[in-house]
Parts: structure tokens; C-alpha cells; sequence
């Protein structure tokens, strides 16, 4: 093969690439929760998650596999880069506030020099020759501003992944990850028909309670009860298998032992260690058929 032959970029097939994306969604949730717990409260995920899925996409457009970069490394800058870019967009604060956040930090850090302790906001307020509640507005601006000035974030114009430490979880974490969701989805899979039908409809369908009782038969009252036992079962089914130690002996009448025992066996065989992790796949709920047994 000549050099030039060797350099020629492989263009990956639209399946190629849908393969890439679907495969490598996770990152993007990692990186967006690794961001959203250094934000403030009013910075949306979803907008951070848009930006993230958006390069992930694009990602898998210019990614080029001869070049021997793994693709979770390339996509992973590319995804950092985009959510930073939605931040950068994002900044509002004008050069008034900037100013204002300088004087209250420079303000504050001489009082608690002076003081030998951190100013009561009625001090630092009476410094700066402004009232508390036009003290508390402009903490607020200077926090949204600070955090949201991603571009000149050091000095040197590095980028803030050079400075803050990640916790993206290694392989071994996400593993696990996976399995658990995996026997999530086998225990909802499990649930007796009715409960199955409370937990599907309320958590994963958003359903309202009235809608469901009306579709069960029964009162909202009797859904809530459906929901609380659904989730016991759901908890316990589960640690059956994850954490046994966590798991109380069951209770109650012989028939109704057997029917939980029997729920926990049957989350268990519902799939083994290489289906839980094709279950934990990002895509629409495909649960394996429902148990048989009936507790509601």
C-alpha cells in the first residue's frame, strides 16, 4: 500500500456510523451529569445533553478509523468542545455585572481579611454602599456569570477540562452500570401483570394515576398502593441478585412468600450476564415477556 494510499480517509457506512452512536451514548450522559454538578441550578441538562448527542453525531460523520484514535476518545473531545461552546453561547452577563462581580469578590475577601471571618451580608452590603437585597441580586449575576464564562476561564486560555478534575467512570463502573440496569429492566419484565402495568405507565409513560386506575378498574388510592408494592418488589428482586445482604426474609402468608420467592427466581432467569447488558442499551423498552404470577 503507497503512503498516499494509506492516508486516504475510510468513510464509515450510514450503518457504521448509527452503530458508533448507539454504542457510545453513554459518554454523552456521563459527560453532561460530569458538567451539570459544576453548574448552577438554572443551566438546563437537556440543552447540555442536545449539544452533546448533536457532536456525538457529528462525530461519527468525521470520525476515521485509520487513524488508530480510538473513537470514544475522539468523540469525547468533541463532545466536551460542543457542550462548552453551548455555554459560551449562553453567557449573558454584560460588562456591568462582570465589574460588579469583581468589586464584591475583591470586597469580600478584604473584610474577611480584616474581620478574621466571613462578613454577615449586612456588612459587606453597608461597604459597598448598597442594600442587602441589591447585595443578594448581584451574588446571584456574579455566580451565573462566573461559572458561565467558560472562554477566559484561566489565564492562560486553557481549556477548564485542563483544570477541574473528571470523574468519568472507568470500565469496570460502567459495567456494572449496565448489569444493574439490566436487571432493572428484567425485573420490571417480571412484575405481575398489573404492577408491571403501574410501573410502565407511571414512571417510563408518564401516565397520570387517574388514567391508570381508570384503566385498571380500581381507585388512584389503590394505584399509589400498586406503585409502593411494585417498588418493594422491584428493590428486593433486584438486591436478590446485586445484594443479598440488603434483602429481608420474605413475610407474610405461605402462598404470598412463595409468589415474592418466585418473583425473585424468576428476575434471575429472565436473562443472563450478556442479555442484562443488551437490555441496559439506550432505546425503547423491550422487556422480555411478563411473569405469570398475579399479586394485585
Amino acid at each position: 500500500m503507497t503512503a498516499d494510499a494509506a492516508s486516504t480517509p475510510v468513510e464509515l457506512t450510514d450503518a457504521q456510523r448509527a452503530e458508533l452512536v448507539e454504542k457510545h451514548l453513554p459518554i454523552v450522559g456521563y459527560i453532561t451529569s460530569e458538567f451539570i454538578g459544576r453548574l448552577p441550578s438554572h443551566v438546563s441538562r437537556d440543552d447540555l445533553t442536545s449539544a452533546g448527542l448533536m457532536a456525538l453525531f457529528q462525530a461519527s460523520r468525521g470520525y476515521d478509523p485509520t487513524t488508530g484514535v480510538p473513537f470514544a476518545r475522539y468523540a469525547n473531545t468533541r463532545i466536551r468542545g460542543a457542550i462548552l461552546d453551548d455555554l459560551r453561547g449562553a453567557d449573558w452577563a454584560s460588562r456591568g455585572v462582570r465589574s460588579r462581580a469583581r468589586k464584591l469578590s475583591a470586597t469580600e475577601d478584604q473584610l474577611t481579611t480584616q474581620l478574621g471571618r466571613t462578613p454577615t451580608p449586612v456588612e459587606l452590603a453597608g461597604v459597598l454602599g448598597v442594600s442587602v437585597r441589591e447585595l443578594t441580586e448581584t451574588r446571584d449575576e456574579s455566580q451565573r456569570a462566573m461559572v458561565l464564562s467558560m472562554q477566559g476561564f484561566t489565564a492562560d486560555g486553557g481549556s477548564i477540562d485542563d483544570h477541574l478534575p473528571t470523574h468519568t467512570p472507568g470500565p469496570e463502573q460502567e459495567l456494572l452500570h449496565r448489569e444493574r440496569l439490566g436487571y432493572l429492566r428484567a425485573a420490571i419484565a417480571a412484575l405481575p401483570e398489573r404492577l408491571r402495568i403501574v410501573v410502565e405507565g407511571y414512571f417510563l409513560h408518564e401516565r397520570p394515576m387517574a388514567e391508570l386506575a381508570e384503566e385498571l378498574g380500581v381507585t388512584e388510592s389503590r394505584i399509589s398502593q400498586m406503585r409502593a408494592e411494585a417498588l418493594a418488589l422491584l428493590r428486593d428482586g433486584m438486591n436478590t441478585h446485586l445484594s443479598p445482604e440488603m434483602v429481608a426474609p420474605a413475610t407474610g402468608s405461605a402462598p404470598a412468600v412463595k409468589r415474592k420467592e418466585a418473583y425473585y427466581a424468576a428476575v434471575g432467569t429472565q436473562s443472563d450476564f450478556k442479555a442484562r447488558l443488551a437490555l441496559s442499551a439506550f432505546g425503547a423498552f423491550a422487556a422480555p415477556a411478563p411473569f405469570s404470577a398475579r399479586t394485585a
